[in-house]
């Protein structure tokens, strides 16, 4: 099983790097987060935020595999509590399955991405930048990766 976090952007500030480190590194070996980072589409004049969602979705679409399950960020996704993650990533490490987790660019997933995603999560109502959105993402892994070995870190 491999955990992917598949995202769109520039070059990010090292508190970000810091951040994800931090969670990502007390994760066990078999579960640390991968990331696929690929370029931001730039916003030249002319594109139109349709055809720069189509063009980050050709890049994203390019990074799945047919045999992985792929989850989309998204605001209008299912909205989980931290207990439903840890389910996930229970189910995860018994099917071994591979696991993309999809962050948009500025304006969001195209509609050809949130199609080929199997669920779509949403980790808020409120809007977050892309890279707070890795930090969630690393955070809550752990937290449900310490939930399910018992450790002290989660409190209900």
């Amino acid at each position: 099983m491999k955990i992917s976090l598949l995202t769109l952007g520039h070059k990010m500030p090292d508190w970000v790097n810091v951040a994800f480190s931090t969670y990502n590194d007390r994760l066990p070996h078999h579960l640390k987060i991968h990331i696929k980072e690929m370029p931001a589409v730039s916003r030249q004049k002319g594109l139109s935020v349709a055809q720069i969602k189509s063009q980050e979705a050709e890049l994203i679409l390019k990074q799945l595999k047919p045999d992985s399950l792929n989850i989309a960020l998204d605001e209008r996704g299912k909205a989980l509590k931290t207990t439903d993650v840890a389910k996930q990533l229970d189910q995860w490490q018994m099917n071994g399955q591979d696991v993309n987790i999809i962050i948009g660019g500025a304006d969001g997933l195209d509609r050809s991405v949130l199609v080929q995603a199997q669920q779509t999560w949403s980790l808020s109502k409120l809007t977050f930048p892309h890279q707070l959105v890795k930090v969630v993402v690393a955070e809550q892994l752990y937290r449900a990766h310490s939930l399910l070995s018992n450790h002290p870190y989660h409190r209900e």
